[in-house]
């Protein structure tokens, strides 16, 4: 039967109506997501005398570069720990608030605080806003990313009310002519009338960084204002109803008060690129090469004016731009081709690593920019709970959830790496092991706080060499696209150790063997350390019967009141009082380590323990005690281990009543450490495999 064609028609009409249905919703979203009101006031335009009203209002939008990225920083707010009986200050900003976190800086608080308090300095004008900052570590310790969370970070902040700031340009005849370096308005009030500005602005200062007019107007701006001064007679009120003042919004993209300067070929830079350079097409319109209508102003630092400069490695330049940015950061001004010295107003923030600036050390001829640099060491992570967040961020979330990641895979990636960073102990009977977990801010018996401050300071360069980030990032991406990984939906440690100790022999920043050798030792020690984290999770998961802990429990701490009471026991099955049971006692104590010379000790510890929680009307628990916890669960493990057989495991002989036992340790490893069925059954197969290896040593030493 034929189509109707008038049906086919309505269809097709139908479809278009759908079609342009969604599209206006689409287009819904979008306007909903964007704020006319934000955006409205982002492109403020108004004349000098409104601007003046508004500096009069709130004199903070007149603030210099340094005073402007030291408020964003703070703008996010702080707080402050304590470590090692120092106290530390933690700035939110460098956790990434603007990008939800994709670029937070981990572990780096001392380094960040020290970077701030120099831009508080420098705020306050105490000198430091006349040095280059020189981001100084190894490849790999966040110096990019904290460069970038800068200059993100100044941008967002322009967009807001609090960080709001102001540029203006030039009506004339042929429309309007933006200042091309984003200046500050109030450069355009003569030197003599500026000090009684000044105090009828700073009267409302609630600080005490009073507004300065620093400077004069760049050679475009300053020639139009000439030459409208000849035009109106020397009538500044007509001269200055050309200006029009507009917000500035700050961005990189747009070349808008941030710039970043990366060298190129050694042997063919050119200092215009920072300064700019003549407009070779002008220069026939204007009659002139020295007139600044016909010269692009376009250079990193006169872009950068307003905001801040990033120099990426800074220490390759040529040394025509490192004398350009001598006079950049100490006079703050610099001298484009044909004109006059140019103020400019801009954070001048470089980074290098370790064997440029050992370069730049031995170079008596770069005395003058070493004397002009502020060094701020970024090293890498030495406390391992940064490093693990450095990779649970990248490694966590959509990007990976097909695959698996077996618990402590990027523990164990981390803990090399920082191993790799430290350095051997001078006291003795510390393993670099135990120094990791030091750091981390474990406790190691006959270690203090003190201990922990000395090995410090004996050890200042810790963290600026070792393992970077980048390859433990990468060996972890390795593991997670191999083939194993692949197939089975799941990464574990071994696969990561395997693919960080493969990757040695070609590792391009290492290249001789003893360092190799070393790190391969460390390897072996992570491997022996998850060993005993597996054995500890598998025990815990075995002895996890919280019924059998809690009457284990009972039994000892019985016991214990009846021998530092000096009274027997009752023996619930026959009746009759008996002695302690000192073997019972003992076979718990033992399993941490307290000697027959202490157990009195330990005893009354336990004891006065549950006398004071009992004064403040609390109620003893075993698990309010980690050390006791870990003796019950070690002891329950050790009595219910053969009831598992856990060499049948290994051997695949394994009967139904022990099947339904592994069973349910499975399930506790899955629920309560976080492992998936493959896992659970790779690490209760390896664990073991390493107590049948105990097993029969100990068999054949009998």
């Amino acid at each position: 039967m034929p189509e109707n064609p008038e049906s086919g028609k309505k269809t097709e009409a139908a479809k278009k109506t759908e079609s342009g249905k969604k599209r206006s919703e689409l287009r819904g979203v979008i306007s909903r997501s964007v704020d006319a009101g934000v955006r409205q006031a982002l492109h403020w335009q108004g004349t000098f005398d409104d601007y003046l009203d508004i500096v009069t209002e709130n004199p903070a939008v007149a603030r210099n570069a340094y005073q402007r990225l030291y408020d964003m920083i703070l703008h996010f707010g702080s707080d402050t720990y304590k470590e090692l009986r120092e106290e530390i200050s933690r700035y939110k900003f460098f956790s990434d608030p603007v990008s939800d976190g994709k670029d937070a800086v981990f572990g780096l608080d001392k380094a960040l605080m020290r970077l701030v308090d120099v831009l508080r300095s420098a705020a306050y004008g105490y000198g430091t806003e006349k040095r280059i900052l020189l981001l100084h570590g190894p490849v790999g310790s966040a110096k990019s990313t904290i460069a970038r969370l800068l200059k993100k970070g100044l941008e967002h902040y322009s967009r807001t009310d609090e960080g709001a700031m102001y540029t203006f340009g030039w009506e004339l005849d042929d429309g309007i002519h933006w200042c091309p370096m984003h200046e500050e308005p109030l450069k355009l009030v003569p030197q003599e009338a500026r000090a009684a500005v000044l105090e009828r602005i700073n009267a409302k200062c609630q600080d005490h960084r009073p507004v300065r007019i620093d400077g004069d107007l760049d050679p475009f701006c300053r020639k139009t204002f000439n030459d409208l001064m000849e035009k109106h007679g020397h009538d500044l009120d007509k001269v200055l109803s050309h200006v029009v003042v507009r917000r500035l919004v700050l961005s990189e993209k747009d070349r808008r008060g941030i710039g970043t300067f990366q060298p190129k070929d050694e042997k063919n830079q050119d200092s215009t690129e920072l300064t700019g350079d003549i407009n070779y097409r002008k220069i026939a319109e204007y009659g002139s090469d020295s007139d600044p209508r016909a010269f692009n102003f376009d250079g990193e630092l006169n872009i950068a004016n307003r905001g801040l400069c990033e120099f990426i490695e800074v220490l390759k330049l040529d040394v025509a731009f490192l004398y350009d940015l001598l006079g950049a950061s100490q006079e703050h001004s610099i001298k484009p081709k044909k004109f006059s010295q140019t103020d400019i107003d801009e954070v001048i923030l470089g980074h290098t690593n370790e064997p440029e600036y050992k370069k730049l050390q031995g170079n008596e001829m770069m005395e003058a920019f070493r004397d002009r640099t502020i060094k701020i060491d970024v090293p890498y992570n030495t406390r391992l709970a940064n490093e693990i967040a450095i990779y649970e961020k990248d490694f966590s979330g959509d990007r990976i959830s097909h695959i698996h990641i077996a618990p402590h895979t990027v523990e164990v990636a981390a803990m090399w790496a920082i191993l790799t960073r430290l350095e051997e102990s001078k006291k003795a009977g510390l393993q670099l092991m135990q120094k990791m977990k030091l750091y981390n801010g474990k406790q190691v018996p006959g270690f203090t706080e003190d201990s922990v401050r000395e090995m410090r300071d004996q050890h200042p360069r810790e963290g600026m060499t070792g393992i970077s980030p980048r390859y433990i990032q990468d060996k972890i991406s390795n593991a997670l696209v191999s083939k194993s990984a692949q197939e089975q939906k799941c990464v574990n440690p071994f696969m990561v150790m395997n693919e960080l100790e493969a990757g040695l022999a070609h590792h391009s920043l290492i290249n001789d063997e003893e360092t190799k050798k070393r790190y391969r030792e460390l390897l072996e020690m992570v491997k022996e350390e998850y060993e005993d984290i597996l054995k500890g999770e598998v025990q815990r998961a075995i002895s996890a019967d919280e019924d059998s802990i809690s009457r284990l429990c009972s039994n000892y701490i019985e016991n214990v009141r009846a021998y530092t009471q000096h009274e027997k026991v009752r023996n619930r099955y026959t009746g009759k009082d008996e002695e302690p049971d000192e073997r019972l006692m003992r076979a718990i104590e033992e399993k941490i380590d307290i000697p027959e010379s202490r157990k009195d000790d330990f005893r009354q510890e336990i004891m006065n323990y549950i006398g004071a929680l009992a004064l403040d009307g609390e109620k003893f628990e075993y698990k309010t005690n980690p050390r006791l916890h870990k003796a019950l669960e070690l002891k329950l493990f050790e009595d219910q281990r053969d009831t598992i057989k856990l060499k049948n495991v290994v051997s695949g002989v394994v009967d139904d009543e022990t099947q339904a036992k592994i069973d349910i340790v499975k399930r506790r490893l899955i629920e309560q450490f976080g492992y998936n069925e493959v896992s659970a059954t790779d690490v209760l197969n390896y664990v073991a495999s390493i107590f049948a290896r105990g097993d029969s040593k100990n068999d054949d030493e009998e």
